[in-house]
């Protein structure tokens, strides 16, 4: 049996057993085994089975968001409040032990999000499975960094010896770097003042939001679906009404030649020409041919030799 499920009939046992005198101790040794688990999956020995466990995630869906933060920011509430999925929450640290992904369905697109692990103190060095954490968000396509807005930021004095802007100072630190689009998600502003809240929501690239209440929580997917550059592109059939429930998810400048590719991958060598309705031509339909570039919601009929 691995760590994850022996935690997991450590927690149903636990559940199961009715708190008094009695049952006292048994459950102090049942917590303190789950204590000792828990230890183990976050600070997994170089020899050990299942050092990434949990954190194996098909990349599916038209994009990858990745949740990083601090242990107990919201990370899992918010999860289980924009998607299906069920992530565990609790007022405690380290509730969420493993990679959980969950889906969004939003402007008919399905786009994965990742609550991983709560980042701590060291986690570059590996500290609190650190690394595989930072690995899985560099293979997502924007990363929700979530802060809790009660808490106070601190500074960092840095000296330098030459000019240096922001991208060089980052090239340093940070030798494996990869270059993520990211928003800053601050959570709880229902325990803050209007004049905090405010002053969290002008900052650059920022949202405030309470997962708890549902706050703000529709312009957090709208500014997520802008960060990640998507587009959704209608189909007409000849002699048809165009197809507004369907619609392909692209990025932002695809052309026509990748619009045949994502309907079927042989339609590209059979392509003849194409016409578009939409605010990508000039004037509707336009006879396009492969390079035209789309703009969102645009209304593609693609005709074969």
């Amino acid at each position: 049996m691995g760590i994850l499920e022996k935690i997991s009939e450590i927690e149903k046992e636990i559940s199961r057993t009715q708190k008094n005198k009695a049952t006292e101790y048994h459950l102090g040794v049942l917590k303190a085994k789950l204590a000792k688990y828990r230890n183990q999956l976050l600070e997994p020995t170089s020899k050990g089975k299942e050092k990434g466990a949990g954190f194996e995630v098909l990349k599916s869906g038209d994009a990858r968001v990745a949740l990083i933060g601090f242990p107990s920011v919201g990370k899992s509430t918010l999860l289980n409040t924009v998607t299906k999925t069920h992530s565990e929450s609790a007022s405690y640290e380290f509730t969420t032990l493993t990679c959980i992904p969950g889906v969004i369905e939003y402007k008919g697109a399905n786009i994965q999000l990742l609550d991983l692990p709560g980042i701590i103190e060291g986690a570059a060095q590996g500290k609190g499975r650190g690394r595989q954490v930072i690995a899985v968000a560099k293979t997502s396509d924007l990363v929700l960094m979530m802060l809790d807005a009660t808490k106070k930021i601190f500074n960092a004095e840095v000296l330098f010896r030459e000019d240096c802007d922001a991208d060089q100072l980052i090239d340093v630190v940070c030798k494996n770097r990869v270059y993520l689009p990211c928003l800053y998600v601050y959570n709880k502003i229902d325990q803050i003042s209007l004049e905090e809240v405010d002053k969290l929501a002008r900052r650059p690239h920022s949202i405030v939001v309470s997962c708890n209440m549902r706050l703000n929580l529709d312009y957090m997917l709208d500014m997520m679906w802008k960060y990640l550059s998507l587009i959704q592109i209608y189909t007409k059939k000849r002699g048809e009404a165009p197809d507004f429930v369907d619609g392909i998810i692209l990025r932002k400048d695809s052309n026509i030649e990748q619009v045949c590719r994502a309907i079927h991958h042989d339609l590209a060598s059979q392509f003849k020409y194409a016409l578009v309705w939409g605010t990508s031509t000039k004037y509707s339909p336009q006879r396009v041919g492969f390079n035209h570039i789309l703009h969102h919601e645009d209304v593609v009929q693609i005709f074969k030799k």
